[in-house]
């Protein structure tokens, strides 16, 4: 098995909320751009118990480059107590409040990741104004509450290189299918003249940064 064929593996055996052919399709695309342009900054919104950032992870290992994967670690609203997708195990005895920060570090050293993918933990918004780099790629998988996404919308896509990669999972065109705001800054991109698109698979949507 190869390093890469590993890793995939790895990444759908993690716990998540990603179908493996959005997975694989967020690998596809991430590799292609990272073979065309290596040794780029990457990041992460929404880390979880980190599946995405092993999809993501191979295809920056396999093109010299750095995914920096971004979660507050708390989970969003539906993940808390009384929620769809409140998961009992990952409560922190501490103070009995939802942790996967311990469960992205097993996955992340379980993969040997860990000088390709640097976790970043805390608030988006606040992470957003003290980092300068530009980025060159970027996937928007965070909190899907309006306020959330909008802020990971405006703070971090003006980062975003010419040619490079903005990656939006959780796209649903039928609100009976999913909540409205991450269609919402999908469609956004669009009309702002900024982004073109150029894939989709399920709910990810994959769009090209256009020069200014």
């Amino acid at each position: 098995m190869s390093r890469v064929d590993e890793l995939l593996a790895l990444a759908e055996a993690t716990p998540g909320f990603m179908p493996r052919d959005e997975g694989l399709a967020l690998y596809e695309h991430a590799r292609a751009y990272g073979d065309r342009s290596p040794g780029g900054t990457w990041l992460e919104i929404g880390a979880w118990c980190g599946k995405s950032a092993l999809y993501l992870g191979a295809a920056a290992q396999a093109s010299a480059s750095v995914l920096y994967s971004l979660d507050h670690h708390r989970g969003s609203e539906e993940n808390q107590p009384g929620w769809e997708y409140f998961d009992a195990s990952l409560v922190d005895p501490f103070d009995g409040r939802l942790n996967t920060l311990p469960s992205w570090q097993r996955t992340i050293a379980r993969a040997d990741l860990e000088s390709t993918v640097i976790g970043l933990v805390g608030p988006s918004q606040v992470v957003a104004r003290h980092f300068a780099q530009p980025l060159d790629v970027l996937f928007i998988d965070g909190g899907h509450g309006a306020r959330v996404a909008w802020a990971d919308y405006d703070e971090w896509t003006p980062k975003i290189v010419a040619g490079g990669r903005l990656m939006i999972h959780d796209v649903f065109v039928d609100p009976a299918d999913g909540g409205r705001p991450p269609y919402e800054i999908y469609c956004a991109a669009l009309d702002s003249g900024r982004f073109a698109p150029l894939a989709a698979q399920g709910s990810l949507r994959v769009l090209e940064r256009c020069a200014s």
